[in-house]
């Protein structure tokens, strides 16, 4: 089955533009001119991966996603359009639980490959994880792509999930944020401010069962637990 985006923006050009070049990938592609119409068919259709107007009639594109991440709606990547270039702007749209974000003027060819981009799940194929990896009180089942501390639930999204598994299969080995963006965004260019603040959300959805190391000058490393606390289940 297709994947089904939805392209949520009040200009009609870019709507009908970024349709003709995804449906050209081979995917489904819904439309809405407005946050509220993007509200009704986010609740009404299956929806993989939702592109959004920051500056759309309301709520705008930055709101809905807050919406999104606040109702428990972990699952739907978001991409966020907007015309501001302030890096507190796109950091902004990051924290609210954007997965990735384009500054207009932006090719259309370039936002086919982020929706591609953030359809991909973690980089190691299924089949290849355990089933289920247990670091402490934290548990993450690969499979059903969900966490837990202590029994309870943590909603991540799909990205913060892919980068933690990275970090659960590669402890003790420092990363530059260049090498995370390649690694888990696929993107051989980018905004590092990305990795950042998505490091930063892992961290905090954790608490202190995070093991993200900052090193200085380097990158970041999840340290592993001394005398095989870790565990994985076949």
């Amino acid at each position: 089955m297709p994947a089904r985006v939805l392209i949520a923006d009040d200009d009609t050009v870019v709507r009908d533009v970024v349709r003709r070049y995804l449906e050209r990938d081979g995917l489904e592609v819904a439309v809405a001119g407005d946050g509220s119409e993007a509200l009704r068919v986010l609740g009404t259709q299956r929806i993989d991966v939702a592109v959004l107007d920051v500056m759309m009639p309301g709520p705008n594109g930055l709101s809905l996603c807050r919406t999104l991440r606040q109702h428990g709606d972990f699952s739907v990547p978001v991409i966020l359009l907007t015309a501001l270039g302030e890096e507190e702007d796109r950091i902004a749209g990051l924290e609210a639980g954007a997965d990735d974000y384009l500054t207009k003027p932006f090719s259309p060819r370039e936002l086919a490959l982020r929706v591609r981009s953030v359809l991909r799940r973690a980089p190691a194929p299924a089949a290849a994880l355990p089933l289920e990896m247990t670091v402490g009180d934290l548990t993450v089942s690969t499979a059903a792509r969900a966490v837990q501390i202590d029994g309870k639930p943590v909603g991540l999204t799909n990205r913060e999930f892919d980068l933690l598994l990275f970090f659960l299969t590669h402890t003790d080995t420092v990363f530059s944020r260049e090498e995370l963006l390649q690694q888990v965004w696929h993107w051989d260019f980018g905004d590092l401010s990305t990795v950042t603040v998505h490091v930063k959300r892992l961290r905090s959805k954790l608490g202190d069962h995070h093991r993200v190391q900052t090193v200085w000058g380097r990158g970041y490393l999840w340290r592993g637990e001394a005398g095989g606390g870790d565990r994985a289940t076949a």
